[in-house]
């Protein structure tokens, strides 16, 4: 993979048809949206961010969201010919829009793709009814496959999401249902364990005690090392901790998070990382729709900034890079005699592997990153 980090443009679009009960992303069900206001401040908003970034070279675009499918075509062209006038778009620009199967349309995508985008991540997220319909997914599971065979028809780099460790899930089932995955031939696949997170529906079902039938944590390591296998045999590299691809096929936008790269966002609850004038800021926008577009229209920025210490940067290089196969370079770490033996003890035990140049986590290492992430960062 390439070393170079790179830079992109993160767009959140913040609307849904429906709030699915397990999701924690920034997501909205709206009667009516007033698509022309949304263009202008997303505009407005690349030129704000383009004026601070001159210079740079535009390696990806990410139609995040909610679900951006459910954009018009015309207002994802305005955005990237705004892009293209802001940066110089480099010669192999990835542009990634996410799709969920119940927007999915032969004729809407091929217009996505004539303004512009040329890489889909449809949510399938499960491949049978009775899951889809626990998860509060509005799609079957056949919609979901024919979904995935318009954008195969229209897009070259095609991913696709699923979720695994499920309500009554078992590890027999999870073996069929992703070996059925595998057969549909992507060359990229995010294999996502479930979580509960707060302030989800799932997390206060969680709380009643209404969320049963969840996997134990001995049948989700066994699901984690299962989908490792498969993947593999498959020719889908593990690169990262949930994703999976083809050589070559790695989301080059998502690398460039973990990679520590530099991204601009824009839109409701958008978070990016700008180095400006020798110093990296974190910076976070309103997650309210309502809030953010009156930010814009003040013509203040829409985000809030704080500048990173060298630690805080350091930590997020770590943090993110040892979910990488490749992991990171040692000069990341700050190495204490305590952090030294503790490297020393997970390198005995066959969990990291550590050399002069490149530390990264073993197979075995790979399911216990948290634990070791928290040790290292302490």
């Amino acid at each position: 993979m390439d070393e170079r980090p790179g830079f992109g443009l993160y767009v959140h679009w913040p609307f849904c048809q429906a709030k699915c009960p397990y999701c924690d992303f920034n997501s909205h069900v709206a009667a009516k949206i007033d698509h022309s206001a949304w263009v202008s401040a997303y505009l407005s908003e690349i030129r704000r961010l383009g004026a601070e970034t001159e210079g740079r070279v535009l390696d990806s675009v990410f139609f995040g969201g909610g679900t951006p499918s459910l954009m018009a075509p015309e207002t994802v062209d305005a955005i990237l010919s705004s892009a293209r006038s802001i940066w110089r778009p480099s010669n192999n620009m990835e542009i990634t829009l996410e799709a969920n199967p119940t927007s999915v349309e032969a004729g809407k995508f091929r217009a996505f793709r004539e303004a512009g985008i040329n890489r889909v991540s449809v949510g399938l997220q499960a491949l049978n009814d009775p899951d889809l319909k626990a998860l509060g997914r509005l799609h079957s599971a056949e919609e979901g496959r024919r979904a995935f065979d318009v954008a195969r028809r229209n897009f070259e780099r095609v991913s696709f999401d699923l979720i695994y460790a499920r309500q009554n899930q078992s590890l027999d089932g999870w073996r069929s249902e992703l070996g059925q995955a595998l057969e549909l031939a992507a060359d990229h696949v995010s294999l996502y364990q479930l979580t509960v997170e707060p302030g989800t529906a799932f997390a206060e079902r969680f709380a009643r005690g209404g969320l049963r039938g969840l996997p134990d944590e001995d049948v989700s390591a066994d699901m984690y090392s299962l989908t490792q296998d498969m993947t593999g045999d498959a020719g889908l590299v593990g690169y990262e901790t949930s994703n999976h691809a083809v050589p070559g096929a790695e989301s080059r936008h998502n690398l460039i998070y973990w990679k520590n790269g530099d991204w601009a966002g824009i839109g409701p609850g958008a978070h990016g990382r700008l180095t400006i004038g020798g110093v990296r800021y974190a910076t976070e926008a309103p997650k309210a729709p309502g809030a953010w577009l009156a930010a814009v229209r003040k013509g203040e920025g829409s985000e809030t900034r704080s500048a990173l210490s060298k630690t805080e940067v350091r930590e997020e290089a770590v943090m993110m890079g040892l979910r990488l196969r490749e992991g990171i370079d040692p000069r990341s770490l700050s190495l204490s005699r305590e952090k030294i033996n503790y490297i020393n003890e997970l390198t005995d035990s066959h969990l990291l592997s550590a050399t002069d140049d490149r530390v990264s986590l073993t197979e075995a290492g790979r399911p216990l990153l948290n634990a070791i992430l928290r040790e290292l960062l302490a």
